[in-house]
């Protein structure tokens, strides 16, 4: 630290408070000079012989700070005090004191002092020659700086696992100021952009992004003015005049006062998902639609067949094969819902459990309803919180439940039960059928095989709708020999189950 050089005010003293007091305030007996001098003195202080360091007075601040009376500090030296001879940054202590004058220098330093084993403390040392009464005495003054250091400390600390980071994910981050212009970034955002810090130092982020062909100003609107965090697909405009495409977020900035004074963003590459999802849907559209006009032209052509043919043991296959395109026909039009729910990333609304049913029921082809008895046991007052598709899972299911029903007399039950817990609720969809396969139900699990994927289409879009609500799907063998799905959903908020009965064992 350098040395400040003032005016030639040798006989003044300069209190913590940047009062100066001359030789005339003083009193003039020495010792009673000293003691008054200290007891003006609000900080930590010591006055000490020039020469030797030696102390020869100290305030009662003082004696708190080092954790020593007056009797054991004026037997000490002013070295003694510290946990080494040299200050924080390597130069001896007592050359800095001793090399101050009386000519009104005065010296400043950082020093760690330890006068005792339980004291050990970073300070923060400024120091003065002064006559005091006739006699030069080395005024010595400490400030705690403690608590400031290990800020300063953790402050680094946070810094460099912040560049950790920083240096480490596979995006672009970047913080903004109040104006919404560049303050600091990664290098990768001058990797992807092509500009060089000089470049991006306060350059506006309407220059970098664009939403579609228009700046993105409600980003910045809204994580400004409405302290939002926002996400956006948007374009990143590089130095060349490339466009990639980015999901940014970003998110507000806030003071301890809680007043917006910046932003921190985080942008993720898209390029290769955007090509990956544009070939899949480019494939899936035009299998689907292959796929779909092929099996209608077996299903037209096998249908024809059966009613010119005669023979009972060729009939019996061509519908056999006729209802293979129907199972065919009828996965196309499941993985066309799966694609639109995949595309939706829909949200949980409150839906009345016992209208989802209903209108699940409803949706059902009237000539498969009327091939089973359809019990239905879910109270009025139940609200749920699922997706808005969930109905189509509850008729994936019940038409599951009657399609593959081998009995003489099918039947399907769907009742709803209450669960221990006051959030959740169990919807069960029963039959008498031969229930569902091992390796349909493996889809769950992660076990089925290449070849089983097809199969449990239907499956899979019924975990992925009630998934999307927070629920859960589990699959068993009812009482009844059959299938018996159930579906764990949580209530909405402020609905309770008082109308149901708990889950027995006519349940599983």
């Amino acid at each position: 630290m350098s040395e400040e050089h003032t005016d030639d005010r040798s006989d003044e003293i300069e209190h913590a408070d940047g009062t100066i007091a001359g030789p005339t305030d003083l009193p003039d007996d020495p010792p009673r000079v000293v003691r008054s001098f200290l007891e003006a003195v609000p900080c930590p202080t010591v006055v000490c012989d020039p020469q030797s360091l030696a102390i020869v007075a100290v305030n009662e601040p003082a004696t708190e700070l080092f954790g020593l009376d007056r009797g054991t500090l004026t037997l000490m030296g002013v070295i003694d005090l510290g946990q080494l001879d040299r200050t924080v940054d390597g130069t001896p202590v007592a050359d800095r004191l001793t090399s101050t004058g009386v000519d009104g220098d005065r010296t400043r330093f950082e020093w760690v002092i330890a006068p005792t084993e339980q004291v050990r403390r970073h300070v923060e040392v400024s120091a003065r020659v002064a006559s005091i009464g006739g006699a030069d005495r080395l005024v010595v003054c400490f400030r705690d700086a403690t608590e400031r250091r290990r800020a300063e400390r953790d402050l680094r600390t946070q810094r460099r696992l912040v560049d950790a980071i920083a240096a480490t994910i596979p995006a672009v981050l970047f913080q903004c100021g109040e104006n919404g212009t560049l303050t600091r970034w990664n290098r990768r955002l001058e990797t992807v952009s092509g500009y060089d810090a000089a470049t991006l130092s306060d350059r506006s982020l309407h220059d970098l992004f664009i939403d579609g062909e228009d700046p993105v100003s409600d980003v910045l609107t809204n994580t400004y003015d409405a302290g939002d965090t926002v996400e956006r697909e948007v374009l990143l405009i590089t130095r060349s005049g490339e466009r990639i495409p980015y999901r940014l977020t970003a998110g507000p900035i806030y003071t301890v006062d809680g007043d917006v004074i910046g932003a921190i963003g985080i942008g993720h590459d898209l390029t290769e998902s955007s090509l990956r999802e544009e070939r899949l849907a480019v494939l899936t559209r035009v299998l689907r639609h292959n796929f779909r006009n092929e099996l209608n032209v077996i299903s037209g052509f096998t249908e024809q067949a059966i009613a010119d043919i005669d023979d009972p043991t060729t009939v019996s296959r061509l519908e056999r094969v006729a209802a293979t395109a129907g199972r065919l026909l009828r996965v196309g039009e499941t993985s066309r819902k799966v694609e639109r729910l995949l595309d939706e990333r829909p949200t949980p609304i409150s839906i009345s459990l016992s209208t989802a049913v209903a209108d699940a029921i409803d949706s059902l082809p009237d000539t498969l309803v009327s091939r089973a008895t359809i019990d239905v046991d879910v109270p009025e007052s139940v609200t749920v919180e699922v997706i808005e598709r969930f109905p189509e899972a509850i008729a994936e299911l019940v038409d599951n439940a009657i399609r593959h029903n081998d009995s003489s007399e099918p039947c399907v039950t769907v009742r709803a039960a209450e669960l221990p817990s006051e959030s959740w609720v169990s919807l069960f969809i029963t039959d008498n059928g031969p229930g569902i396969p091992a390796a349909e139900r493996a889809v769950l699990t992660g076990e089925e095989t290449q070849l089983e994927h097809a199969s449990g289409l239907g499956l899979w879009y019924v975990n992925w709708i009630v998934a999307a609500g927070h629920g859960s799907l589990d699959i068993s063998e009812s009482k009844a020999g059959g299938s018996r799905v159930e579906l764990t959903l949580r209530l909405a908020d402020g609905r309770t189950t008082t109308d149901m009965s708990s889950a027995t064992d006519d349940d599983r």
